[in-house]
């Protein structure tokens, strides 16, 4: 590295691949030769509080664009802010809420779902992770744009629409913190709704041979889940305390749409079904009703079979079977864990319509039970009893 009083006829001389030449006249300037071409850049040490803070090296130009006249104006410039303890290499602060604390805030407003929460933090975890400490005031809406193409090319467009919706509450959040925050740039996407799952429909009576070859608890599990047409989640961690075969009523405390259990009558068959379940595993010692040896939280995690309809498959027969059965809407969607539309819904508790409800849980029953019992069955004392053993009343007790 040498030193001298740089001048245009000595920089043309400069071989390329000399290294560093510095200007005697000006503080900072040099030329670095490199292998194919030369530039012009300043160098200079950032003190604060004078302290050295960082070395600091700005590229100016090339030197066919520029001449030294321009070089050394541009350094002395340049000079002047890092003496002044300016980094000019770093770019612009960030300011306002960042993406991190915005998530954090939108989560404390109010109760979510654990699985909710878990959902928001996966998307930020995984897709949102290079703007997790970005101020949202410097998230454009060509960036909101570029991600959500990249994530539909990478992941598919159902994906890229959870996350963007996502992203879009968690600013609507930080809208209502920062008031600089003026508009929000997922406002640029037309983001795709969710598609509606396809369902085929149900064939009770195959359903009902199928069924009867499962295990007798994952036999009982699926039975279940058409009888209530409960959530994956709610059916999943009912606790065998919450089951009240005397007075027929399953509690269901893991709700979507509500922090309020509900008390969901049941129909004979379902009470009947429950109630040996509950005998049978007791020596067991779990406190689920679906309990599992291999599974980390003590209860079934995976009810899905191959051939059977999926938990909210389930779900969606339920909802229609209901139709067919005669019950009638509002009343289909309280016992679905629904709640009604309109400013009255709001008013209606499904927990206090348990008995109400129980002639509708009862009239599903029916339907099905009419609809499941196969030609070869056995009768025996008024009863049914299938190739496993598994002994069910098909008429309503006196």
């Amino acid at each position: 590295m040498s030193v001298s009083n740089l001048t245009e006829a000595r920089i043309r001389e400069m071989p390329l691949g000399s290294g560093i030449h510095r200007d005697a006249q000006v503080k900072g300037l040099m030329v670095v030769c490199h292998k194919t071409t030369k530039t012009y850049a300043c160098q200079g040490d950032v003190r604060r509080n004078g302290r050295h803070v960082r070395t600091v090296r700005v590229k100016i130009d090339r030197v066919d664009r520029i001449g030294l006249r321009d070089a050394r104006n541009r350094a002395k410039s340049l000079m002047s802010q890092i003496q002044s303890g300016i980094d000019p290499t770093e770019g612009p602060a960030e300011t306002g809420i960042t993406l991190e604390r915005a998530l954090d805030a939108h989560l404390e407003e109010k109760t979510h779902r654990p699985r909710t929460e878990e959902g928001y933090r996966y998307h930020l975890d995984h897709y949102l992770k290079h703007w997790r400490k970005k101020a949202i005031a410097d998230i454009s809406r060509q960036m909101v744009r570029d991600l959500f193409e990249e994530l539909k090319r990478k992941h598919g467009e159902t994906t890229a629409g959870s996350v963007m919706r996502t992203l879009r509450a968690v600013v609507n959040t930080a809208m209502r913190i920062d008031e600089t925050l003026t508009g929000n740039p997922v406002a640029a996407l037309h983001v795709p709704t969710t598609k509606r799952r396809k369902v085929a429909p149900l064939d009770i009576a195959d359903w009902w041979q199928r069924v009867m070859k499962l295990t007798p608890m994952r036999r009982d599990l699926h039975v279940a889940m058409l009888l209530t047409g409960a959530r994956r989640s709610s059916i999943l961690q009912v606790k065998r305390s919450e089951v009240n075969v005397e007075k027929a009523v399953l509690t269901l405390t893991h709700m979507k749409t509500s922090d309020e259990a509900l008390q969901l009558p049941m129909g004979f068959r379902l009470a009947q079904i429950l109630g040996v379940r509950l005998d049978t595993d007791e020596p067991l010692g779990s406190e689920w009703l679906w309990p599992s040896a291999s599974s980390k939280c003590g209860h079934v995690m995976e009810p899905r079979e191959d051939d059977l309809p999926s938990p909210h498959e389930y779900r969606h027969h339920a909802r229609t079977l209901y139709i067919a059965a005669g019950v009638p809407y509002a009343e289909s969607a309280l016992l679905l864990g629904q709640k009604l539309p309109g400013a009255s819904g709001g008013y209606v508790h499904a927990s206090h319509l348990v008995e109400h409800l129980r002639v509708h849980t009862q009239a599903l029953e029916d339907f099905i039970f009419a609809q499941a019992a196969p030609k070869q069955q056995v009768m025996r004392e008024a009863a049914y009893v299938d190739p496993l053993g598994f002994k069910l009343a098909l008429s309503a007790p006196e």
